[in-house]
């Protein structure tokens, strides 16, 4: 199969890029021949903010590559990842006009939502759903800028009444049945709205003395990092590794039993995880599908995490890890108390997340997932 990967990488690398990667290496290793038509972020640096705009809504730039690319490759099937800012949704419209399938997979919230994480002054808003995102605007939403957010709000506004979204993507991939249900609820047709999870491909952990608890993630008000300084302060007798970095740092390094590690590399990432008690994952936002979480599981590490979203339905609780509301500090703290007291309970977590994640997120699973969905989106255009 010849598979074309579209995305537009973001300046800080995240979770998503770490995806898109991982699945490209994935179909290459099953033997499919698979290109990329990618954007950078860094690019926007050489651009005026007119310019931008007019990519964002529209990319003349994007159309005549892609119809370039496919005239001459003619992929089995498209596979977009990220459009926004340098991409457009004006892809699809290129990939459509030559009967080709488009899969999207929605790594976040920005199809209806503009600043894409449901997010408003540190709390869940869902203001957007099932409705026009005008209040973004007013509310300058997206990077604290009315001027952005009306762009960004264009953009969704003028391929919503096109019908962009409804008819020119072919199947759309959602991370978890909570996300999917989100989606449809913002207007995506549901038929055309399949689940398939992250993954990650580690072997079995080994065994190693397990001591301390670990965040691994960017430190960033969504992520919860206010409750998570507050959390430690009230277990000072509980060592805590902090794996990132970002604008919240500050909030962390003058907690005295919180090791800042600073950004790591996948393998060191690993390792942690493989010698801590627990993940913790206290965001306020609705996580799609953290990629942590996964790469928890795997290294046989329970994860303490938010009751909210998605999370409540990944993390079974007392089962593959514990559950707590969403910002308050206190119950974090009880429950980062219980788990440093209860290491046998813990253990028995650990064992039941590495089995969860044998079942559901491994790179075979997730292989036959997707390769199932891009037939079935290529049926899909057959039958038309």
């Amino acid at each position: 199969m010849r598979i074309l990967i579209v995305h537009n990488a973001y300046q800080q690398r995240g979770g998503e890029d770490a995806v898109v990667e991982s699945e490209t290496q994935l179909l290459r290793s099953r033997g499919h021949e698979v290109r990329a038509f990618a954007r950078h972020n860094d690019e926007i640096q050489g651009l005026g903010k007119g310019a931008v705009a007019q990519k964002t809504l529209w990319s003349r730039d994007s159309v005549a590559e892609i119809n370039d690319t496919v005239s001459k490759w003619r992929p089995d099937i498209v596979h977009v990842h990220n459009t926004f800012p340098l991409i457009s949704p004006s892809v699809y419209w290129a990939v459509a006009a030559h009967g080709i399938p488009v899969v999207q997979t929605l790594h976040n919230f920005r199809l209806i939502c503009p600043q894409a994480m449901f997010l408003r002054e540190g709390r869940v808003c869902e203001d957007c759903v099932g409705h026009s995102t005008w209040r973004a605007v007013t509310r300058g939403c997206y990077r604290n800028s009315k001027l952005q957010s009306a762009v960004l709000t264009g953009m969704l506004g003028l391929h919503r009444s096109i019908g962009t979204y409804r008819n020119k993507v072919t199947r759309y991939i959602a991370l978890n049945d909570f996300c999917r249900r989100k989606f449809i609820e913002g207007g995506l047709p549901a038929d055309k709205v399949v689940v398939k999870p992250n993954f990650v491909d580690y072997p079995a952990p080994t065994a190693a003395d397990r001591q301390g608890f670990l965040f691994v993630g960017r430190l960033s008000v969504e992520k919860g990092i206010g409750a998570l300084a507050e959390a430690a302060r009230h277990v000072p007798e509980v060592p805590i590794r902090i794996a990132g970095t970002g604008p919240e740092a500050h909030l962390l390094q003058n907690v005295p039993n919180a090791t800042m590690l600073g950004a790591l590399g996948g393998d060191d990432v690993r390792r942690q995880m493989e010698t801590a008690t627990a993940l913790i994952l206290p965001s306020i936002w609705y996580e799609n599908f953290p990629r942590t979480l996964v790469e928890a599981f795997a290294a046989g590490l329970p994860v303490i995490g938010s009751r909210l979203g998605a999370l409540e339905e990944l993390i079974e609780d007392g089962v593959t890890g514990l559950l707590f509301d969403p910002g308050d500090a206190g119950q974090l703290a009880s429950k980062i108390r219980w788990a440093q007291s209860n290491v046998t309970a813990m253990a028995e977590m650990g064992r039941h997340a590495r089995a969860r994640y044998e079942k559901n997120f491994t790179a075979d699973k997730n292989y036959e997932q997707l390769i199932c969905i891009y037939q079935d989106a290529i049926s899909a255009i057959k039958i038309r």
